[in-house]
């Protein structure tokens, strides 16, 4: 493999390839730009992708219609990951790096945001029902402790009655819940059952 084959790229919506080679390269309408759009959506420097060491760093230029990562806009700094989504304008490229061996893709990345009532799986947003919110939120506050079914039944139903809530209800509500965080749902590796004593968000404090 040529050091060529290692240098990360964008490429854009007709498949063309753009090497990052540079320690910097910008993305604008400017003609100085490295990475040209010629459309009224994008400022004249939109957007910079700054390489350091092994990581590309994406930052947004002050533009009047943002930059989008993963269908998010940004407000700050992001380090960018393999087949991240880069969206400037109408323009949406998608990230390359070739030199994935340093990365564990095997771990799943959990963010949760309560305040914002933002969730974030492999830094890519999740839309979660209230109920999928309110159970994750609660596992979340409690992640490498066992939740039993009556806990959680209180804790996400709390207009209901001890009792009211059943079995049933709390399994289809977590197998819901898998399916938004999980790659493979049925070899959960994050939100795990401990049979006869209840679930686990297993992950560190």
């Amino acid at each position: 493999m040529s050091a060529v084959d290692l240098i990360p790229y964008l490429t854009d919506p007709g498949g063309d390839q753009h090497l990052l080679e540079n320690a910097a390269t910008t993305i604008g309408r400017a003609v100085e730009c490295d990475i040209v759009i010629t459309s009224k959506r994008v400022s004249r420097e939109h957007a910079r992708l700054h390489r350091n060491g092994r990581h590309v760093i994406l930052e947004d230029l002050n533009s009047t219609n943002g930059t989008y990562l993963n269908a998010e806009r940004i407000s700050d700094k992001r380090d960018l990951r393999d087949d991240d989504r880069i969206s400037i304008g109408d323009v949406e490229f998608i990230f390359h790096d070739p030199d994935v061996t340093h990365q564990d893709t095997s771990v799943l990345m959990l963010e949760v945001n309560q305040s914002a009532g933002v969730v974030r799986v492999n830094r890519k947003p999740v839309e979660l029902s209230p109920k999928e919110f309110s159970l994750l939120v609660y596992l979340y506050d409690h992640r490498g402790a066992i939740c039993s079914k009556d806990d959680i039944s209180q804790a996400v139903w709390p207009e209901c009655e001890p009792g009211m809530i059943f079995d049933y209800q709390i399994e289809n509500l977590v197998r819901r819940l898998r399916t938004r965080l999980e790659p493979d749902p049925n070899n959960a590796q994050v939100l795990l059952t401990v049979r006869g004593q209840g679930y686990k968000l297993d992950l560190p404090r």
